[in-house]
């Protein structure tokens, strides 16, 4: 199985981003996937520090997991872990099995969040 990337981004203009997402290398190859949020509310929102640390201990089994067997590595109720994973498979971050395990297709994800400071113009 080919190895995938996710690069996280965070910018208000989505056109930009799926031009960017939809740009392949100059050897046709692959550059991975892109999964866009319009504003870093959005981004925090829906990426909270327990989805990711969700993400994370999949990345780390490198396997299909049961949402108990999920819930049992991150220390947290397997009723929240299921609603958690919900959002995630929404946002494309993990998928579900047809035997209802869950996994994080991805073998790495990058962030790429800027802040920029806005220069003033002389008046």
């Amino acid at each position: 199985m080919a190895s995938r990337t996710l690069t996280i981004t965070q910018r208000a203009d989505w056109e930009a981003a799926m031009l960017q997402a939809a740009q392949i290398d100059p050897d046709g190859g692959y550059q991975g996937e892109i999964l866009n949020f319009e504003s870093t509310a959005r981004l925090f929102k829906d990426l909270t520090e327990r989805r990711w640390r969700l993400i994370t201990a999949l990345q780390e089994a490198g396997r299909t997991l049961g949402l108990r067997e999920l819930a049992r590595r991150v220390g947290r109720d397997a009723s929240r872990v299921s609603a958690d994973v919900a959002v995630l498979v929404e946002l494309g971050l993990v998928e579900r099995t047809e035997r209802g395990g869950v996994i994080c297709p991805y073998d790495d994800i990058h962030l790429d969040i800027h802040a920029r400071r806005m220069r003033h113009q002389a008046a």
